[in-house]
């Protein structure tokens, strides 16, 4: 096997590979739970000798010494997406943020607007034919890897071979860091729903119909609603990532893809946040696809698929109907992600129903507001939402003018807040 030859000539070690890393290049990371810890943790070791090294990336999860203080003047992050784990370098300042849809995440990178000059990736050991799989994270990997000038590519026995557009040859990989390690995990339920989360699941359930492809964002919001599903019929996924709830509904029939208009049969994604349950399940599964974001998170692919739900969250909203999930106030807080591409995808779909859901309150605060805060990002405008769904219940904002949106937007408040809205509503002569 010629690729055997070429896979086994360029394998080194994490701290070997990180030695072709040179100042002043950009370097993309690949994220979520597929970070490749051993290589990342080899170039932390090297960066002191380093200067201007930017790290392209989304959101990460795991340790990040990338972005303490000791990197200063060595690597600096640029991310598209805020993770918990650099959220205080960015609003400290010592990192990057560029807000862009995730849909044109790749495209940076790929038209070269930033080009990449090193792709730290993670990948599954090569099948007879020298393809690798991207495993739990393709959507924002695949497009941006193929671009690069030089691909580190760490090769774990315990990541999962994913089907679909998925895979990349070993003639590709410049560096082969062979490791053997258990991937994290990530469990969308936290630690188990609230009262407040079990009703807003019950009201986002409500407007399901049978028959529905799903996208599901991050959260304990829409990993609730899963648990709500199982009197429904034939439900399909289309999303940017989906977590292990999706395997029990798959057992139970109920998560059949049978009346998807656009890969039917098949579950559509760009990335997997879980458990090792799932990556387990997942691992050579033939309902299972993956392709790059691009792809997935493109509204107008979204859009073919008819009776489309998209299920995401807020931060606040204000009483015309903006929408802002990214910032607290001048804050940066998270990104755009794939919100307003499922957003927007769904009601331009036949029977497609937007979702923004959310807590009506927060800290003894309401989320429901008469305006954003000053500097609060827009995420999905007032001119795309439709339903904005809190415990209290559904506001159909579609069609409805201020007067109709502001007043059904303070009977989905907390009732606490409903007076002093009301208040506000009429000083602005909303209603």
């Amino acid at each position: 096997m010629v690729w055997n030859t070429i896979y086994q000539s360029r394998i080194m070690t994490a701290e070997e590979a990180v030695r072709n890393i040179q100042s002043g290049q950009r370097l993309f990371l690949t994220g979520n739970c597929s970070v490749p810890q051993k290589v990342l943790a080899a170039l932390v070791e090297y960066a002191p000798q380093l200067h201007d090294v930017e790290i392209a990336q989304a959101l990460t999860v795991g340790p990040a010494d990338y972005v303490s203080t000791a990197m200063d003047g060595h690597l600096r992050v640029n991310t598209m997406f805020i993770s918990a784990n650099i959220r205080k370098a960015v609003q400290e300042g010592r990192a990057d943020f560029t807000p862009v849809f995730l849909s044109e995440f790749p495209l940076l990178f790929k038209h070269k607007i930033l080009p990449v000059d090193v792709a730290l990736i993670h990948v599954s050991p090569p099948d007879e034919h020298g393809f690798c799989s991207f495993g739990i994270e393709v959507g924002l990997t695949k497009s941006v890897a193929e671009s690069a000038n030089m691909i580190i590519a760490e090769v774990n026995q315990q990541m999962p071979r994913t089907l679909g557009d998925s895979f990349i040859h070993v003639s590709k990989l410049n560096c082969i860091v062979p490791v053997d390690y258990v991937l994290p995990e990530l469990p969308m339920g936290g630690e188990g729903p609230t009262d407040v989360i079990e009703s807003i699941a019950r009201h986002v359930t409500s407007l399901i119909p049978d028959g529905a492809t799903m996208q599901l964002g991050i959260g304990s919001i829409p990993d609730a609603v899963l648990k709500y599903l199982f009197e429904k019929k034939d439900l399909g996924i289309h999303t940017e990532l989906f977590s292990d709830g999706v395997i029990d509904l798959v057992d139970s029939g109920v998560l059949t893809n049978s009346r998807k208009t656009l890969h039917p049969g098949k579950i559509i994604a760009g990335f997997l946040l879980g458990t090792q349950r799932l990556y387990k399940w997942v691992d050579d599964n033939p309902l299972i696809e993956l392709h790059p974001t691009e792809y997935v998170n493109d509204p107008f692919v979204i859009a073919q698929n008819e009776r489309m739900v998209a299920i995401n969250s807020a931060i606040e909203v204000d009483l015309t109907g903006q929408v802002c999930a990214d910032s607290i106030g001048h804050k940066f807080y998270s990104g755009v992600g794939g919100q307003l591409d499922f957003m927007y995808g769904a009601s331009r779909s036949k029977g497609g129903v937007p979702i923004i859901a959310l807590p009506s309150m927060a800290k003894d605060i309401s989320r429901i507001v008469i305006a954003l805060k000053s500097g609060a990002g827009v995420v999905t405008t007032r001119n795309h939402v439709r339903y904005i769904v809190t415990e209290h219940g559904i506001a159909d904002l579609y069609g409805k003018t201020i007067k109709q949106r502001a007043q059904a937007l303070i009977n989905i408040a907390d009732p606490r807040f409903r007076d002093e809205l009301t208040f506000q509503a009429r000083e602005l002569h909303y209603i």
